[in-house]
């Protein structure tokens, strides 16, 4: 299926609202430049909530009692699904809603990977702690925009280097600087989540985030801890595990990203 043309554009607005500009401030200072040191809890299992008060499956923030991905390092058909409005989760087909997914993140619409279907429901990945978290949505007539991106995005941490494949074929490749020992890139399967564009950038001109987080990393400044690509001035870096978790790109590269389609899949491996 060709992709809607505003998935083609991205649909990322680039007056952000005040709320997005601030999480890019956050997202650098929470997921690259610093931070406390905790441990990310795992998924358990509560009983459901009331509607009224199911947590959002946002990247601030953790969902409990859904499953884990189980391939974290498989490749998908591309399919990428984006709520018209906000749509229960649920942790099977047909089961208790444990969340909501909105059909809006950080300023932009909500496009997030499909890594199973069955006939009514689609099993996505979700920008929410803890990470490979996946949950089962509704698939009803009128309930999603179906898309599908050709896109593959792919982080090798162990020899620093980023590729971006388009229907399969490298279209570029590029050494990046990456988690350091204490604050690790997380491995596995993701998705690009947003495009931010800071009003007054500092590091970098675009900020574009993911939908894992820092595993030794909870919070700072006000942000998630949430992983993303983004610049940095200093050359030097590119090559090294330096960062505290973010993947640093070079400004060509940092180009490249931004044509890459929300909820196309990025596969970190060690």
């Amino acid at each position: 299926m060709k992709q809607p043309s505003e998935h083609d554009r991205r649909t990322v607005p680039r007056g952000l609202v005040a709320g997005a500009a601030a999480m890019a401030a956050a997202l650098l200072a929470g997921g690259c430049g610093g931070g406390q040191r905790t441990g990310a809890g795992p998924a358990g299992g509560r009983p459901a909530a009331p509607a009224a008060k199911l947590p959002q499956a946002t990247t601030a923030t953790t969902v409990t009692g859904l499953p884990r991905d189980t391939a974290p390092f498989a490749t998908s058909d591309g399919t990428v699904v984006h709520p018209r409005k906000p749509v229960p989760v649920s942790a099977e087909p047909g089961g208790e809603p444990v969340a909501t997914l909105p059909d809006t993140q950080l300023g932009g619409p909500t496009w997030v990977p499909v890594v199973e279907s069955r006939p009514g429901w689609r099993r996505v990945l979700l920008p929410s702690r803890p990470n490979h978290v996946t949950g089962w949505i509704p698939d009803t007539p009128g309930s999603l925009d179906t898309a599908r991106s050709t896109h593959v995005v792919k982080v090798d941490v162990g020899d620093r280097r980023l590729t971006i494949e388009d229907t399969g074929r490298r279209v570029g490749a590029w050494t990046v600087a990456v988690g350091a020992a204490r604050t690790p890139t997380p491995t596995g399967r993701t998705f690009m989540l947003a495009s931010l564009a800071p009003a007054k950038p500092t590091f970098s001109p675009l900020i574009l985030p993911v939908g894992a987080h820092s595993d030794t990393l909870d919070t700072f400044g006000g942000g998630p801890g949430t992983v993303a690509f983004h610049g940095w001035p200093d050359a030097s870096v590119f090559g090294r595990a330096v960062t505290h978790g973010c993947v640093r790109v070079p400004k060509d590269a940092l180009a490249r990203l931004a044509k890459v389609p929300l909820g196309s899949p990025v596969i970190v491996t060690a």
